[in-house]
């Protein structure tokens, strides 16, 4: 009998958790508008579970509500109650910075799905923390060099004024060669967009770049595509993920994003991945999946040659990073960030479903920035 364990809002051990050996905590957004991009990042994390075999490892999982205080109150009761030895899930970077240092300071290996603050990947690195997914200026600057690439220099840029989006702005800009045409830091879950878009309109630029993740990106594009503006429009694979195209539709045809990953990569371990999570949730996995996929393989890879009791050999088994990504070849650079080759993606439709393709590389084999201020 598999008994891995997942506990949903749990106030106490599942039952038969007893026998696990291994703990998890998933703190992760499950409700509100962002809930899509935790769901899947869950999704992904628990099928590479499943097809492990394993039935030493117990999950618990809970809804942070995309609030940092409930975030920290979450990461306290499973650090100190529920004595778990690794930590994952978070996909916002205030989140993120809100308990990551708490967490991997009092000796828990954190392995994050998503959010790649600046602070966790310079001066902040810690040697407990590992991020699967990206630093955050990554895919803005595979957008800027795209931009680069296509010609645009007099680019527009957009961002929520949180962590995630000053690295959105900084990492396009650090790539990208052209003038700005304007700079606008929206408010955090900000639904309407007339007067960023009258700015739009009226600043002559010949692109625009935005990040603006989950339900924000929803109503940007859709508002856009309504305004009749037709300047082109770029962005990081955040504001382009499977539930966001579902929702957006055409207003989201012929946009290029950038991501690292795409369910077009060409290798067996994602053709088997993208297979198998639409065959057992009904639906194409989006980014986050992939990454909470990778982030379980790692964790897997890891426990195959110790255990988080003995913390040294478990984390150079966890930097040796010796699992099959969906993504193909996969590093860490010195501040254990991934080093890795993002692409660009057109929006396109294939029957009823929208969805990427692969139409061209932005950068490749790349590390961030920040390497060089971490200490480890």
């Amino acid at each position: 009998m598999n008994k891995l364990l997942t506990c949903a809002a749990a106030l106490a051990l599942c039952a038969g958790a007893a026998s696990a050996e291994i703990k998890v905590g998933m703190i992760t957004t499950l409700s509100g508008g962002g809930a899509s991009l935790g769901i899947d990042a869950r999704d992904g994390f628990m099928l590479a579970l499943e097809q492990s075999g394993r039935d030493d490892i117990e999950v618990i999982i809970e809804d942070d509500q995309q609030k940092p205080d409930i975030a920290v109150q979450l990461s306290d009761k499973m650090i100190q109650s529920e004595r778990v030895d690794v930590m994952t899930g978070i996909i916002w970077s205030n989140l993120a910075m809100a308990v990551v240092p708490g967490a991997v300071n009092q000796g828990v290996f954190y392995l994050s799905v998503n959010a790649g603050p600046s602070q966790l990947a310079g001066p902040g690195c810690h040697e407990n923390y590992f991020n699967v997914a990206w630093q955050n200026d990554n895919l803005h600057e595979a957008a800027g060099a795209w931009a680069n690439q296509t010609g645009y220099s007099n680019s527009f840029m957009l961002a929520p004024n949180y962590p995630a989006g000053h690295d959105a702005l900084t990492g396009y800009k650090r790539l990208y060669e052209g003038e700005s045409a304007g700079e606008i830091f929206t408010e955090l879950g900000q639904t309407d967009y007339a007067a960023e878009i009258a700015q739009i309109r009226a600043s002559g630029a010949d692109s625009v770049y935005f990040f603006l993740p989950g339900g924000m990106g929803i109503s940007f594009l859709k508002q856009y595509a309504d305004s009749g503006v037709d300047i082109p429009v770029i962005g990081p694979a955040f504001s382009f993920d499977q539930a966001i195209l579902q929702a957006v539709g055409d207003a989201a045809l012929g946009v290029v994003n950038t991501s690292q990953w795409s369910k077009d990569i060409d290798n067996p371990t994602n053709a088997a991945f993208v297979e198998s999570f639409e065959e057992k949730y009904g639906r194409l996995p989006s980014l986050y999946a992939s990454q909470g996929f990778d982030t379980a393989n790692l964790l897997i890879s890891a426990l195959e040659t110790a255990e988080p009791s003995d913390a040294d050999a478990f984390r150079a088994a966890l930097k040796a990073a010796d699992f099959d990504s969906t993504r193909g070849e996969f590093s860490f650079g010195a501040n254990h960030h991934p080093v890795q080759t993002i692409y660009a993606r057109e929006v396109v439709k294939e029957g009823d479903i929208y969805t990427n393709k692969i139409i061209g590389t932005a950068i490749e084999n790349h590390a961030d920035a920040y390497v060089g201020e971490c200490s480890m």
